[in-house]
């Protein structure tokens, strides 16, 4: 299902920067799990989001990939903008292949989703190291307001939204898992880009919701880059 956010008031939006604020945010770690239901070797990785989905320190969301639909099962949730998102992380890393299961952390960091004691690692890496945006976020009824006190940043950030399923079970009939009855757990329906902000003054937003699904906002550099912010509402 395809969620539209509709902005109805506006704080401050800016463009141009300086440096990141010296405080950091104990926002909780955002993990991106790129995987697809015709994959393998995705099931433990299904299974250890799964494991991570309902924890308060970290957002951790499925983005379903649709370049393993040919080989004989259609990932009902896959995306193709999930697919070019996950481009666009190994073109900014330098990279020219995808694989599945890929994890990225806090947006920079590249862990295969299967391991779990890399995924505990780098996930504490990052809740170490914080964020330089306290973003928050609150919901009432079918309106969501983002806001954040000013924290110069180098260069604008793109404000995303982002919807996901909590969970829901499939039983895949063709391909590499059929047979398998699988579980997938906080799977992204919508990834939507709706403001930039440079930081210099504070900010806040709201924006219209459709449906009780829950409501994630990211703060992210352009072009696949760090993640500086995020908060959940459920």
């Amino acid at each position: 299902m395809r969620h539209v956010f509709a902005a109805v008031a506006l704080g401050c939006v800016c463009v141009g920067g300086a440096a990141l604020a010296d405080d950091v945010a104990t926002s909780p770690v955002v993990l991106e799990l790129f995987t697809s239901q015709g994959c393998s070797s995705c099931p433990p990785a299904d299974a250890l989001l799964t494991e991570l989905a309902d924890n308060d320190d970290v957002i951790a969301l499925a983005l379903h990939v649709d370049y393993w639909d040919y080989i004989g099962w259609k990932d009902i949730f896959a995306n193709p903008a999930f697919t070019a998102r996950q481009k666009q992380y190994a073109h900014s890393a330098g990279k020219r292949m995808v694989y599945t299961p890929q994890m990225i952390i806090g947006g920079e960091d590249t862990v295969v989703g299967s391991q779990p004691m890399e995924v505990a690692d780098m996930i504490k890496t990052h809740q170490d190291k914080g964020m330089p945006v306290d973003l928050s976020m609150t919901r009432d009824g079918d309106q969501v307001t983002v806001s954040a006190p000013a924290a110069p940043l180098a260069e604008p950030a793109i404000l995303q939204l982002v919807r996901y399923i909590p969970q829901r079970t499939v039983e895949v009939k063709r391909g590499e898992n059929a047979g398998r009855i699988m579980t997938y757990s906080n799977i992204a329906t919508d990834w939507t880009p709706v403001t930039e902000w440079d930081g210099t003054e504070a900010f806040e937003m709201s924006f219209d919701v459709i449906g009780q699904d829950p409501v994630v906002a990211i703060l992210q550099m352009q072009d696949g880059g760090p993640i500086i912010g995020a908060a959940r509402v459920r």
